[in-house]
């Protein structure tokens, strides 16, 4: 199962963060700035605690997204980001709000949501990517989602 290769963050717990939250006022232009953030990143390896363009791990590159472009610091880890902001209704999604994945043997996967149904995710096997929310693997651990954005 090719799922099986896209291991992500194994996290410890860390005490939630809310982020500071920002009015958004055109989800479009900020589908846009995202994918514009994420390929620049794209293609950057994964690489468990990893924070820069040298590796990236799921939850680094949610944090460095909303560091650069909503200046936001958030927590570091994913099961902490799962318990920041509010919760979202996978119908709901708008860019910007976070996806969660768990995956076998408890472990926990973080990504962003963008649009159409795309996030963008660090995975283990091919580094920064988008990913469709559709695919069996997601549908199958999909967890919860949450809103940071106002």
């Amino acid at each position: 199962m090719a799922w099986l290769v896209l291991w992500a963050c194994g996290c410890r717990s860390q005490m939630p963060v809310d982020p500071v939250p920002r009015m958004v006022d055109d989800r479009g232009d900020l589908a846009d700035q995202l994918r514009a953030a994420v390929r620049t990143w794209e293609g950057t390896p994964h690489r468990l605690g990893g924070n820069d363009r040298q590796g990236i791990d799921c939850s680094g590159l949610v944090v460095q997204l909303y560091r650069d472009l909503f200046d936001t610091q958030l927590p570091r880890t994913t099961l902490a980001l799962s318990k920041t902001g509010r919760s979202v209704e996978p119908r709901h999604l708008l860019p910007a709000d976070l996806v969660f994945f768990r995956l076998p043997d408890s472990k926990r996967h973080v990504g962003i949501y963008l649009d159409g149904g795309q996030f963008a995710h660090a995975s283990t096997r091919r580094g920064v990517m988008i990913s469709r929310l559709q695919e069996p693997c997601w549908q199958e651990t999909f967890w919860t989602a949450r809103r940071l954005l106002r």
